[in-house]
């Protein structure tokens, strides 16, 4: 009898289930990483900066496209308010370090950087900036330096680096060097096409664009060089099947802010929003693509006041020619976008990204 009873229960749970949707394995896979990572950094862009693009831009702003928006805490080992070294160290190799520190620890030991870790994956690299390529936001992904000043050794990392496309200024630490060394020719011989006058189209292999001595000029000069410098570094990395890891740098938004000069810096936020937006334009045609936007840290402590009290009229002002502590933003679009809501360390830029890249 207890047989019976307990056979009848089998084929009784048997049959409730058999009417049960089967779960592929398809259904179960936990989603598909991004193939490419383009992370954008407007240096010193806080959110009022971020602001001043619904107010200043005659177009819809290319801010308001992110499905994905958090914050991030800014300061460096060292001080509570962070210079662009530290902070774009923290963005590359995921550790709080001092300011002035490129691509090294705070006992001055070289860290690996994104770049150093992805390209040994034959993913392809890029790095764009409307200052010097040898600057600090962006040397934090190529090179190990104990301070950001020392640009000549900064720029000896790139021939050797695992950088594939880049474009800025800086031509002087190349060609204009203490030690005589001709550091284009170096490049060269590892395989970059060089080009110090313009931006050109894509060739075959590497590609290297400097284009100032110093730091780029500003937007009534140098029109639009980092969206065009963008499309251009897309239309070279894309074509490695491994993918890409691109940095795009709006670097004078930050200069804006030290100079308190509000027109100054809503140009280039705006120049900075229109490179967003051909990034966008890419990501969503290609699929494939996580884009990443935020700031190493906030300069001026910009705000948007009312004109003379009247609360209809918009008279920006600001509260220092330095740096800020408050939090940025992050937004984020695309395979992995998910990950990057919420308030967290600026370090952990670099390991969400190491983590949706698959490590």
């Amino acid at each position: 009898m207890k047989k019976l009873l307990l056979l009848v229960i089998a084929l009784g749970l048997f049959s409730c289930n058999s009417g049960e949707k089967e779960v592929t394995p398809q259904e179960t896979e936990t989603p598909k990483g991004p193939k490419n990572i383009i992370l954008l950094v407007g240096d010193g862009m806080g959110l009022s900066e971020v602001s001043a693009s619904l107010f200043f831009k005659e177009s819809a702003s290319n801010f308001e496209r992110f499905p994905t928006v958090g914050l991030i805490k800014t300061s460096a080992a060292d001080k509570l308010i962070t210079d662009s070294a530290a902070g774009a160290t923290a963005f590359a190799s995921g550790i709080k370090t001092y300011n002035g520190a490129v691509g090294v620890d705070t006992d001055s030991m070289d860290v690996k950087t994104i770049v150093e870790h992805v390209s040994e994956r034959d993913i392809a690299t890029g790095v764009i900036s409307t200052s010097a390529i040898t600057h600090a936001t962006p040397a934090a992904f190529y090179a190990h330096s104990k301070s950001r000043r020392d640009e000549e050794t900064i720029a000896s990392y790139l021939p050797k680096s695992g950088i594939d496309f880049f474009a800025g200024g800086g031509l002087k630490f190349f060609n204009k060097r203490k030690d005589s060394i001709d550091m284009i020719a170096e490049l060269e011989t590892k395989g970059f096409a060089m080009d110090t006058v313009a931006l050109s189209k894509k060739t075959d292999g590497k590609q290297g664009f400097l284009l100032a001595q110093g730091g780029m000029p500003t937007m009534e000069t140098r029109g639009d060089f980092l969206p065009q410098a963008a499309q251009l570094a897309i239309e070279h990395l894309s074509e490695n099947d491994n993918g890409f890891f691109l940095m795009i740098e709006g670097s004078q938004i930050d200069w804006g802010g030290h100079d308190n000069d509000a027109d100054y810096l809503i140009g280039e936020l705006l120049d900075f929003d229109t490179t967003i937006g051909k990034v966008l334009d890419f990501a969503e045609a290609n699929g494939e693509t996580l884009v990443i936007v935020t700031a190493d840290h906030e300069t001026g402590g910009f705000t948007l006041s009312p004109k003379e009290g009247n609360y209809n009229e918009i008279a920006p002002s600001f509260s220092t020619t330095g740096h800020s502590a408050t939090m940025v933003p992050v937004f984020a679009m695309g395979p992995g976008s998910e990950n990057f809501g919420g308030i967290y360390e600026n370090t952990e830029i670099y390991h969400k990204m190491m983590a949706v890249f698959g490590k």
